[in-house]
């Protein structure tokens, strides 16, 4: 059986409020659950003691387990400092799509064209 450690989500339409659950990984996200290991509370702030709480010691024993954290919880994880801290690199979410990377260009030349624009007449006035 393969477990997962997750969200399951709760709450009213809105207001999420999620509990970080241990499942067999077949069950449905707000479904069957084997044990509740904490929650999570994304309306509260980031540096709100309230936003996540769990039980670290049954997350050490579901770890040892073989259950698999979401990417989600492993990052509520690394900030409780019970797994290393991995690096992440996905370059190609941080590229602006095209429309925007041709309008950047456009106002790149704008800008270009009213420096020169602006140089012109300081020229002519120095060579008098």
């Amino acid at each position: 059986m393969s477990m997962k450690i997750r969200l399951a989500r709760g709450g009213s339409k809105k207001r999420p409020f999620y509990r970080i659950v241990a499942a067999d990984s077949r069950m449905p996200r707000d479904g069957r659950f084997i044990e509740k290991l904490g929650t999570y509370n994304p309306l509260l702030a980031k540096d709100s003691e309230e936003r996540v709480i769990m039980d670290l010691d049954r997350v050490k024993y579901w770890l040892g387990e073989g259950a698999q954290p979401t990417d989600r919880v492993v990052r509520m994880l690394e900030a409780a400092g019970v797994i290393a801290k991995t690096d992440r690199n996905n370059p190609k979410k941080a590229v602006p799509g095209k429309k925007a990377q041709d309008r950047a260009d456009e106002k790149a030349q704008k800008a270009a064209d009213a420096a020169e624009a602006a140089a012109a007449p300081a020229e002519a006035a120095a060579e008098e």
